[in-house]
């Protein structure tokens, strides 16, 4: 009696609240992975966010696994070019601002490579929550806009092409691909209760993107899906897993084919989606187009280590590259220009590896890597290196592959200490 009465009084004496560090980075993360939609102001919710969540990370202690020095050191090598070819530019402002941004945004990606390394799982699933949510946020937004439910079109559209809460509907298009692939993903693999959220979700996310009206975005959309799904069924654990995944693969192909017949119903929108679907658009086309603007620039790009410099390609051509591997080489120099291939390709075998050989982190990596391989076919014809998501997702493959490592090093110190005599 006397010892459970000293217990209580101890206990009583006790602060009644104390901070949960890990719980408060966890919930900065959540917010910060949902505030990724709304980026229509300069600087955006994120950037505030990330640059205190950052600081919270560092507060508990850094720590780098070897099989992520490869993809640090590439995104260094890429900002450190930018900076080089920016000597004889520093006294412009837009090239210095170019770089800070790119600086800034490079310093996200290695963050999340670092933090994706620990606590990989659960760290994951709170970015895909986050995400998801964000994407049906800016679905509600943009399609609303779209269709003149609240807002002035005029403001929140461009050239009858959903955009908000985005400044410009491809990369709108482009940051709902994630989204729909996280929830094909649940309809794919989820349990059946879970069905009419993935649906809705999938629904919301599916009809931002079309509104858009970004070829892109559309084509990734159906290449990533189709790429997932392939590895899924590859990677089932038995038949009848495989029969799961092949027939909610064609109920989602029939939802997706119902929904968008019933749009293209509408004559207007008929008309503006087949103009948009073309393989081209005149803005493409000729010796001055997008095309022929990447063509001309290589012989010169060849000629010159240093590149055009920062924002330098649009004063001799008119027009930005819309090519991020051009765009390295243009911005960052030979330096750049080899560490953003260098990145791409070891990333590339990165993904394909995560998402082929067996783990705990399988899923997630066929999610993963899915959309990041959409997005390196996307940088040939966008410039998507500014693009905060993508820096998401880059950290996210070579954070998951550091925890693919450490749980084959676990599996195999086990197998030694059993294998003693």
């Amino acid at each position: 009696m006397g010892q459970a009465m000293t217990e209580a009084a101890a206990a009583a004496q006790q602060p009644r609240w104390t901070l949960n560090y890990p719980r408060l980075l966890e919930a900065l993360f959540w917010i910060t992975s949902f505030s990724g939609s709304v980026v229509f102001i300069e600087p955006s919710p994120y950037d505030g966010l990330i640059l205190l969540t950052l600081i919270v990370w560092v507060l508990g202690g850094v720590r780098i696994h070897r099989a992520v020095l490869p993809g640090v050191a590439l995104l260094m090598l890429w900002t450190l070019g930018g900076y080089i070819s920016l000597i004889p530019y520093w006294n412009e402002p837009d090239p210095v601002d170019f770089m800070t941004h790119t600086l800034f945004i490079s310093t996200t990606g290695v963050f999340y490579m670092l933090f994706f390394s620990e606590n990989t799982s659960r760290r994951f699933d709170l970015c895909m929550s986050g995400y998801a949510a964000s994407c049906m946020l800016a679905a509600v937004i943009a399609v609303g806009s779209w269709a003149g439910l609240f807002g002035d079109p005029t403001t929140m559209t461009l050239d009858g092409r959903a955009m908000a809460p985005f400044k410009d509907p491809n990369v709108l298009g482009s940051y709902m691909v994630p989204g729909v692939l996280y929830f094909v993903q649940r309809l794919l693999l989820g349990r059946w209760a879970y069905w009419p959220v993935a649906l809705a979700g999938l629904a919301l996310s599916g009809a931002a993107l079309f509104t858009s009206f970004s070829r892109g975005s559309w084509g990734a959309a159906v290449v990533s899906i189709a790429l997932m799904t392939i590895m899924s069924v590859m990677t089932a654990d038995s038949r009848k897993m495989r029969l799961r995944i092949g027939f909610m693969a064609l109920a989602v192909v029939g939802v997706v084919a119902v929904g968008v017949g019933a749009a293209l119903t509408e004559p207007s929108v008929r008309e503006f989606f087949f103009k948009r679907a073309s393989a081209t658009q005149d803005y493409d086309e000729g010796p001055t187009g997008r095309f022929g603007n990447q063509k001309r620039s290589l012989p010169m790009l060849v000629e010159r280590p240093n590149g055009m410099g920062p924002l330098r390609f649009r004063l001799t051509f008119g027009l930005e590259p819309h090519n991020s591997y051009i765009n390295a080489f243009a911005s960052n120099g030979w330096l750049g220009g080899f560490a953003f291939l260098g990145l791409v390709l070891t990333t590339t075998f990165v993904g394909f590896r995560l998402s082929l050989k067996r783990s705990p982190y399988l899923r997630h990596g066929q999610l993963i890597w899915s959309a990041m391989f959409v997005f390196f076919l996307q940088a040939l014809q966008i410039d998507i290196d500014h693009w905060r998501y993508f820096f998401i997702y880059l950290g996210a493959v070579w954070g998951l592959e550091v925890g693919r490592v450490k749980w084959a090093e676990r599996n195999a110190a086990k197998a030694r200490s059993e294998a003693r005599p």
